[in-house]
């Protein structure tokens, strides 16, 4: 099994840190990980993604072009990295600030409201979060304990109050993704 996935939007929206979660998770999870970020100059709101690739073998290179899953949150990268999910592949995406939605037919396509749910829930940084669990609902490469595992490796200690709300978050993602096409 090998996952190879771009998470891409905006600096300030998260992007950095899913990565960095899911690779730690599949750490935790005994898997081979790469975790490569880009990011512009500004602090927030510059375009920002992350790639990750987690497998059950060695990764030879963490430089990729063709995605199996891209999580899509701002139209900029919706422009950019559409056109690169494998045929048959997968792009999650979050509907808010998107104005050319998704039009292939040859993947697999799911929106989740992440941006409205935060903000619903009154805290608006728990967005990643609530996008990576439906990202982990659509593909469940790894377990939720190793998500947990892997956010206290991430997180500094002093958050570590933080993880049950993070796994709240990615419950609800998990609850609330849906197909906006199917193959």
């Amino acid at each position: 099994m090998t996952e190879e996935i771009i998470i891409a939007g905006f600096g300030g929206q998260g992007v950095l840190s899913m990565g960095k979660i899911l690779a730690y998770s599949g750490i935790m999870q005994d898997q081979e990980v790469s975790w490569m970020p880009s990011y512009g100059p500004e602090m927030r709101g510059g375009t920002a993604n992350v790639t990750v690739i987690i497998s059950d073998e060695r990764i030879s290179s963490p430089v990729l072009t063709r995605f199996d899953t891209a999580i899509i949150l701002n139209q900029q990268s919706m422009d950019k990295f559409e056109s690169q999910v494998k045929p048959g592949g997968t792009l999650i995406y979050d509907p808010n600030g998107i104005t050319h939605h998704p039009t292939r037919q040859d993947i697999n396509i799911y929106r989740i409201e992440g941006a409205r749910l935060a903000a619903e829930s009154g805290n608006p940084k728990i967005f990643n979060m609530i996008i990576l669990g439906g990202f982990l609902k659509v593909k469940p490469i790894v377990k939720i304990e190793n998500v947990e595992k892997g956010l206290q490796k991430s997180l500094p200690p002093r958050h570590h109050n933080l993880i049950p709300m993070n796994i709240e978050a990615i419950q609800t993602g998990m609850n609330h993704i849906e197909t906006a096409n199917q193959l």
